[in-house]
């Protein structure tokens, strides 16, 4: 299963990095046929299998921006009470990375998605005939995605550049405090 999502782009200086919540709790998808679906707060624990975590261009296998095992660190995230916010070191020799960064700087491509497999989700009848699905747990997160097109519209990625940790450190919890404003005011 796949789910999208929205994303922002930026840039600093030095060492090219694409950043943003590929995951955002508790807000709607709405599917072709108009039913919903969230995911909770906490879908993703201790128990979801992160293992080997590839960061993609729209879900295509070949096009790889990162990734997250035990030997390659490429792809990194962190869980917090908006979702899962994840930073991608743009591989500067692969010409598609490069690529999608300089989109992304444009603010061409702002947009992010997931892939991933469930295995605790609760069904509720809504009123108008439509039906919620509230993925309460996540089994295996296989791949995050930068999206063209996203089905979770509060999700951001920005493009960036990584001058030094300290300066990074403070940017990304400006960044994140910013994007969950953005988010707030967007639902």
């Amino acid at each position: 299963r796949e789910r999208r999502t929205k994303c922002l782009t930026r840039d600093d200086a030095d060492s090219p990095i694409l950043q943003g919540y590929f995951i955002v709790f508790n807000q709607p998808y709405y599917d072709w046929f108009g039913d919903e679906e969230i995911v909770l707060p906490g879908a993703i624990d201790s128990r979801t299998d992160t293992s080997d975590v590839r960061a993609l261009v729209d879900h295509v296998s070949h096009l790889v921006l990162g990734r997250r095992n035990d030997t390659t660190q490429t792809l990194d995230w962190s869980i917090d009470d908006t979702g899962l916010f994840a930073t991608i070191s743009v591989n500067t020799g692969d010409t598609d990375a490069v690529s999608l960064y300089s989109r992304a700087q444009r603010g061409d491509v702002d947009q992010a998605s997931f892939g991933f497999d469930e295995d605790e989700v609760a069904y509720e009848d809504l009123p108008d005939g439509h039906v919620r699905r509230k993925i309460a747990h996540i089994s295996k997160l296989w791949e995050i995605s930068v999206c063209t097109f996203p089905a979770y519209e509060q999700t951001f990625v920005e493009a960036r550049s990584a001058r030094g940790e300290a300066i990074r450190a403070r940017r990304l919890a400006a960044e994140k405090s910013n994007l969950k404003r953005r988010l707030k005011n967007h639902a």
